[in-house]
């Protein structure tokens, strides 16, 4: 498991988060260009994001599908091109899970908190089997393959780079003025 208390995303709130998730698939303007939101979230490893399924309201809330293609590092030995089930999506934060025949491979929780100027912001990845008889097995063969050790450390780079991006990103793109939400 991999785990990362990112620094407070100041002037951020949880429903401005959500909404940032909500609104991932939609375009911003930047630099007198249109660009897809998840392409500036971080210009150097993400590399396409779209809505695999709608979730039953219609949206990109929770019982969604995400597809997420990404390389940490730009380096094309962390390529990653998966589609995620949105199990949790609120103001209390998201939760991508990945299920194989069944079983739970893979969950990447985002949890948000509110705090005096903005947000705290928690992120915690596993990956790996927890069943009793195949997960000893599976998590020390097949999970290396999935997640090396290497991978591990340049997605725990990717994210606070991506994570502290975002207080200098959702300012320009929520719909609503930031600083009146903010405490």
């Amino acid at each position: 498991m991999l785990t990362i208390d990112h620094d407070v995303i100041r002037g951020v709130t949880p429903p401005i988060l959500r909404w940032w998730f909500e609104n991932l698939g939609e375009t911003m303007e930047h630099a007198g260009r249109t660009w897809p939101r998840y392409l500036l979230w971080h210009p150097r490893d993400h590399i396409h994001w779209e809505l695999a399924r709608r979730s039953p309201t219609g949206g990109t809330g929770q019982r969604a599908y995400f597809r997420i293609v990404e390389a940490f590092n730009a380096d094309p030995r962390f390529y990653v091109d998966s589609t995620e089930y949105v199990e949790k999506l609120d103001d209390e934060g998201i939760s991508l899970v990945r299920t194989i025949a069944g079983a739970e491979v893979f969950r990447l929780e985002h949890r948000f908190r509110e705090v005096e100027g903005g947000s705290e912001y928690r992120s915690r990845m596993t990956v790996g089997l927890a069943l009793p008889l195949v997960g000893p097995a599976f998590n020390r063969w097949v999970r290396p393959r999935l997640l090396s050790d290497e991978a591990a450390r340049a997605w725990l780079k990717h994210n606070v780079e991506e994570v502290g991006l975002l207080e200098h990103l959702l300012p320009a793109v929520y719909p609503r003025p930031v600083a009146a939400l903010v405490p």
